[in-house]
C-alpha cells in the first residue's frame, strides 16, 4: 500500500500532472448523460475510442465499394482481419500469438471450450468452480453437465468463502482440488471475480488442477486489459473473455479465447469445428474433411464479424501505444489512491446515513482496477442513487454492492478524489 498520499485536491492534481498516461484520456469519448459526467464503469462497459467511428466508416465504405471483393481488396482485407489481433492479444494475455484468437462472444466461447476440455471419464466427472460465478458461466457449466446426463448438483462443486468473508484463499481452492483429485475433471474459475473484485491466483490453481489430472480454464472477462497475465507460462489449458469491458471494444463486441499450444497444435484435440477453423489453403475448396489450422485459430467456427471487431482494433492500438507496463503501474496507483481516500475521508468519526465495508483485497496481486464496497443494512441502492444523481456513473450489484473502476487509460486522480469526497458526505467505512 502506498503510504505517501495526501488528503488534498492539490495532491490529486499533482498526481495527474505527473501521470505519463494522462494524454490517453483524450483518445476516448467521455459520456455526458444529463449531469452524470464522471465515469467509473469501465469494468462493465469501456469507453469508445475516438478512432472507432472512422474505422467503422472505412469498413462501410469498403463494403459499398467492393462488396464481396472486400474480403480481398478492402483496406483491411476481411479474409484475414482477425489475424491483426493475435499479437496485441498475446501481449495482454502473456501468450504466443498462435495461442489467442478473437472470435464469437464470451459465453459462446465458453461453450466451445467446455466442449473441448470437459472430458468426463469413469469417476473423473466433477467440475470445481466458485459459487460466486457470473450467472452466465454457471448456466454454461450446468447445461454442459446436463448434456452428459449428469445432475449438476452432484457434479459441480461450488466453493464459497467462509462466513462473513468475501474471498476464497488460494489454500482453500487448492485443498479442495486435492480433496477431489480422484473425481475432478475440470477446474474453472474467473480471473477476477465480478462481484468482489478478487483476482485469483491462477498459476497456483493451475498447478493444483494439473496435479489432480484435471484441465483448467479461466473466464477473463474482468481480467484481460486489467491485470497482468502469463497464460502460457502458467500452463493454463484454456481461457475465454469478452472485449467490451477493459478492452473498450463496444457493447456486445467480439470475444476471444486462449488455447495453450500443447492443445492448439494437437489436431486430435476435440473441438466444435467450423469452416473458418479449417486449413486456410483449402478452405474454399469446400471439402468435407475438417483440417484444423494449427493453434487457437483452428477453434474458429465462423468468418470474422468485421463490424463487431472495429472497436477492438481501435482500442488495442491504444493499449499498444500506452504500453502494458505503464498501464499496470497506473492501475495499481489509482487503486491504492482510492483505497487510501476511502480509509481517510470516510472515517467512522461522524454521523452518517450509510456504512460500508471494503470487500476487495488490497493485496497488489489480488485485485485489478475495480473497488467493491458492501453497504450495510440493505440500504446500498439508496447510496448508489445519490452518487448517480451527483453525476458519478458507478455500478450497482445485488444485493448490496457498489462497484467503482478507476481505469488507467481514461480516469484521472482528481476524479477519484471527487468521487470519494462525495461518498464521504454520506457514508463511513467500518
Amino acid at each position: 500500500m502506498q503510504t505517501k498520499f495526501l488528503i488534498t485536491r492539490a495532491f490529486a492534481k499533482q498526481l495527474d500532472r505527473e501521470d505519463i498516461l494522462a494524454s490517453f484520456r483524450k483518445k476516448f469519448l467521455l459520456p455526458k448523460i444529463g449531469n452524470k459526467t464522471t465515469y467509473f464503469c469501465g469494468h462493465s462497459l469501456g469507453l469508445q475510442p475516438k478512432t472507432t467511428q472512422a474505422y467503422m466508416q472505412s469498413e462501410l465504405e469498403d463494403w459499398a465499394t467492393w462488396a464481396v471483393e472486400g474480403h480481398w481488396k478492402a483496406k483491411n482485407a476481411w479474409l484475414t482481419y482477425h489475424q491483426a489481433f493475435a499479437k496485441p492479444l498475446s501481449i495482454l494475455t502473456g501468450a504466443y500469438p498462435d495461442e489467442v484468437v478473437a472470435m464469437n462472444s464470451l459465453t459462446a466461447n465458453l461453450h466451445f471450450m467446455l466442449a473441448s476440455f470437459y472430458r468426463p471419464s469413469g469417476k473423473k466427472i466433477k467440475i470445481i468452480t466458485e459459487a460466486w460465478n457470473f450467472p452466465s458461466d454457471r448456466f454454461a457449466l450446468e447445461s454442459l453437465v446436463k448434456l452428459y446426463g449428469y445432475d449438476p448438483k452432484k457434479v459441480i462443486i461450488e466453493l464459497k468463502p467462509a462466513k462473513n468473508k468475501f474471498a476464497l484463499s488460494t489454500e482453500e481452492i487448492c485443498a479442495s482440488i486435492e480433496k477431489h483429485k480422484d473425481s475432478v475433471a475440470l477446474v474453472f474459475f474467473n480471473g477476477v471475480n465480478y462481484y468482489s473484485g478478487q483476482a485469483f491466483d491462477m498459476p497456483h490453481i493451475t498447478q493444483a488442477a494439473h496435479r489432480a489430472g484435471a484441465f483448467v480454464g479461466f473466464d477473463l472477462a474482468h481480467a484481460i486489459g486489467n491485470i497482468s497475465l502469463q497464460l502460457h507460462d502458467w500452463k493454463v489449458d484454456f481461457a475465454v473473455w469478452c472485449s467490451y469491458k477493459y478492452l473498450n471494444a463496444g457493447p456486445g463486441a467480439v470475444g476471444g479465447a486462449f488455447i495453450h499450444q500443447k492443445h492448439g497444435h494437437d489436431k486430435s484435440t476435440p473441438r466444435m469445428a467450423g469452416w473458418w477453423g479449417h486449413d486456410q489453403n483449402s478452405r474454399f475448396n469446400l471439402e468435407g474433411n475438417f483440417k484444423p489450422i494449427s493453434g487457437a485459430a483452428g477453434f474458429q467456427v465462423s468468418n470474422a464479424p468485421i463490424m463487431n471487431m472495429v472497436g477492438l482494433k481501435a482500442s488495442l492500438e491504444i493499449f499498444m501505444e500506452a504500453g502494458w507496463n505503464q498501464i499496470s503501474k497506473k492501475r495499481n496507483l489509482l487503486f491504492d489512491y482510492m483505497v487510501f481516500l476511502l480509509e481517510s475521508l470516510c472515517r467512522n468519526d461522524h454521523k452518517s446515513s450509510f456504512q460500508f465495508q471494503l470487500i476487495t483485497s488490497t493485496n497488489t496481486n489480488a485485485h485489478g482496477s475495480m473497488v467493491s464496497i458492501r453497504i450495510h443494512k440493505q440500504k446500498g441502492k439508496e447510496l448508489f442513487d445519490i452518487l448517480m444523481k451527483q453525476g458519478y456513473i458507478v455500478d450497482w450489484r445485488e444485493p448490496d454492492v457498489i462497484r467503482f473502476a478507476p481505469v488507467p487509460l481514461y480516469n484521472s486522480f482528481e476524479e477519484v478524489y471527487n468521487l470519494v469526497l462525495e461518498l464521504s458526505k454520506h457514508a463511513v467505512i467500518v
